[in-house]
């Protein structure tokens, strides 16, 4: 179990994340929240590149800063994630396992395990710098997976990938998740609605709810609702999106008034906006 414990952190006057207090059993973890939340933050104290003000992180009941073999336990893929251009995909490999201290005899063993996962075995000579975008994301989480490290954390892991690699991250994801802690941060809800089974939801530095994919969506219940456009909104309402149906346009929208029009099935995606939004 990972659990974080009345957690605040601030840099200088900035108070950046506020009293944050949860706790993580194996599972796959969508962290959600709008740019600026606090979510990379937060994962930056969890792997201990940041110092925390107050409160505590725990890992199996030990505080991660006196747990010595806590970064053996851990994978890591930043938002920005560096490589060795010059070096191989083997080589970049390579280096990751000393550094979490995989034993000698077993590195390339691993190695080829894992980029077999990744689908980059055909690429294990190439220089990185011959690679595509999507797969250099693909060697960086090719890295944070290896060692079967038991927490896994992908900071916007599909920033700026195709369909088809997002695709290629939620069948990876698929085949490393069990028994392990994955957290995913993203401010894309598409991206966990497939690969997570959990949810943490962030805002102004705070955790405003965590729950299953089904607590999210029941804060949407008859809060959502299909308008005709030209129609009569009130101004407190939130327009979610608008669609076509039969060649007109209709508005999604969210309320906690009883509007009168037709209700629609919430998704995650109005459960979240509701939480974000107060509605």
């Amino acid at each position: 179990m990972l659990e974080i414990l009345d957690l605040d952190k601030s840099f200088k006057k900035k108070e950046v994340l506020k009293n944050i207090s949860i706790s993580l059993e194996p599972g796959v973890y969508g962290l959600l929240g709008p740019n600026g939340s606090g979510k990379t933050t937060l994962i930056r104290c969890i792997v201990s590149l940041y110092n925390i003000n107050k409160g505590s992180i725990k890992f199996q009941g030990i505080e991660i800063k006196n747990n010595g073999s806590f970064a053996e336990s851990i994978g890591y893929l930043p938002q920005k994630f560096g490589l060795f251009k010059e070096l191989t995909v083997y080589d970049n490999l390579q280096y990751f396992s000393v550094l979490k201290k995989i034993p000698k005899n077993s590195i390339d063993v691993c190695i080829k395990e894992i980029l077999k996962i990744v689908n980059l075995d055909d690429k294990v000579n190439d220089r990185v710098s011959t690679l595509s975008g999507g797969m250099i994301r693909r060697l960086g989480i090719a890295q944070a997976i290896l060692g079967e490290p038991e927490i896994i954390i992908f900071d916007e892991p599909t920033a700026g990938l195709d369909p088809e690699e997002r695709l290629r991250f939620k069948n990876i994801l698929s085949s490393i998740k069990k028994n392990r802690i994955i957290i995913i941060s993203t401010h894309i809800v598409e991206d966990v609605e497939a690969c997570c089974n959990k949810l943490i939801i962030m805002n102004d530095g705070r955790v405003l709810k965590s729950g299953s994919c089904q607590d999210i969506i029941s804060m949407a219940e008859e809060k959502v609702f299909e308008v005709k456009e030209g129609n009569y909104i009130d101004p407190d309402c939130y327009i979610q999106k608008s669609f076509l149906k039969n060649g007109e346009k209709f508005l999604r929208v969210l309320s906690n008034k009883k509007l009168g029009y037709k209700p629609l099935h919430p998704t995650i995606e109005d459960g979240y906006m509701c939480i974000i939004k107060g509605i």
